[in-house]
């Protein structure tokens, strides 16, 4: 299954970029944001990187609320560093330097 994804991914890689490609550079960058490695992003961030609460639950009787963050006020270099880093429940993606600009043209169009 994961191989088949991988091909599939490595498919949209070479076809997106090129003039009369199947799919569109957007299309290619809202899958990206959709589904990057197993689980999307928009699972997460929402569907426009808005951010948005994952879960209410009850923690030693006190309630709690797990939520993330809006990711549309990051920078390039900063956004690179959050897909990097290891950070809490952030999964690493191993994205390519195209992917993760690619992903990031996506959330700043999507911002306007």
């Amino acid at each position: 299954m994961r191989f088949s994804f991988f091909i599939l991914t490595l498919c949209l890689c070479v076809f997106a970029k090129e003039k009369d490609s199947f799919i569109t550079a957007e299309e290619y960058a809202q899958h990206l944001y959709k589904n990057p490695r197993g689980i999307g992003c928009d699972k997460c961030h929402g569907p426009n990187g808005e951010g948005m609460v994952i879960a209410n639950y009850l923690h030693k009787g006190k309630k709690r609320v797990l939520k993330t963050d809006s990711i549309k006020h990051l920078t390039l270099e900063q956004f690179k560093a959050a897909l990097e880093e290891k950070n809490g429940l952030m999964p690493k993606y191993f994205l390519t330097r195209s992917e993760v600009k690619t992903l990031y043209d996506y959330l700043y169009e999507a911002k306007e």
